[in-house]
């Protein structure tokens, strides 16, 4: 039973990572209909971003709102350089524009803040605490509880504040929000940038737990668009469901068949998601009139 719950608590720790970034698949998605390939990125710049700032000896606190603030500015960038000069461009040709952003940004990083793997320290140390018969790292409660906190400001966010309101209306027309005065470019923006925040903000509490290097937003990004499809591109509620069993499932695997097969749990489950439920756990269908 303790390995069991061992088991658990890792999975859940790495799955609040990738349902944070399925929500910043699923924010954009619902913004622009783009499918942002370059998610995975945001969560390693905030986390590299921050180790370099460690390492020029600024304080803590300091340089984690540096990595993440860096983080928010590359979004802002890549919409506005990328994404918003292709106007009406097709939807495959945004998803391959968010590719080639991922692999410039992963280039810059590299020669700027070198290939070398980081880590960062622990928030509240790194005594294991004991919980239901398992063995849990302070720093895996602070990605949990950072998690939990963040999703709970995008609910709120979206459904208390006119902004959050206006983004829903570009997502369900964005013409007829064009007709009523919202700024649909603007709003677009805003998302990226928001995606980049939620990116920026996991990437930092989890480069304690999971380290990270100039490439790792490759597979975080992989596993956060298995999550968003899993739960349904669009629903914030599935991407964290999603990402929660994405994480469990791999911590299994891992334990009771064998870490080799780890990474292949989200390929596998996206073969199976795309040909048994398309639509994911919470998404909702559509159908076209004619």
């Amino acid at each position: 039973m303790s390995d069991f719950m061992q088991f658990v608590f890792s999975g859940l720790t790495t799955g609040a990572i990738y349902a944070l970034a399925a929500l910043g698949f699923s924010l954009i998605y619902n913004a622009s209909g783009v499918i942002n390939f370059a998610q995975g990125d945001f969560l390693m710049l905030g986390g590299m971003v921050t180790a370099a700032l460690l390492a020029h000896q600024m304080p803590y606190g300091l340089a984690m709102v540096g990595g993440v603030a860096a983080t928010v500015i590359v979004g802002l960038l890549l919409y506005r350089l990328a994404i918003r000069p292709a106007g009406e461009a097709s939807v495959v040709s945004l998803i391959i524009i968010t590719i080639g952003a991922s692999i410039f940004i992963q280039g810059v990083v590299q020669i700027v803040l070198g290939k070398n793997q980081q880590t960062l320290p622990p928030f509240s140390g790194d005594r294991a605490l004991q919980i239901m018969g398992a063995y849990v790292l302070p720093q895996s409660l602070w990605v949990l509880g950072t998690a939990a906190v963040l999703v709970a400001l995008c609910f709120g966010f979206f459904r208390f504040t006119m902004v959050g309101k206006a983004m829903l209306a570009v997502a369900a027309n964005a013409l007829a929000a064009r007709a009523v005065g919202i700024p649909t470019a603007r709003v677009l923006q805003l998302s990226f940038g928001l995606s980049a925040l939620l990116g920026a903000v996991a990437g930092v509490v989890a480069a304690p737990v999971t380290t990270t290097v100039y490439d790792i937003g490759l597979m975080l990004g992989m596993k956060g668009f298995v999550a968003a499809t899993l739960g349904g591109l669009g629903s914030g509620l599935g991407a964290v469901v999603g990402g929660l069993i994405v994480g469990l499932l791999e911590a299994l695997v891992a334990g009771y068949i064998s870490s080799a097969y780890k990474d292949a749990v989200p390929f596998v489950m996206i073969v199976v998601i795309l040909l048994v439920m398309p639509h994911g756990l919470f998404g909702a269908k559509t159908s076209d009139r004619v």
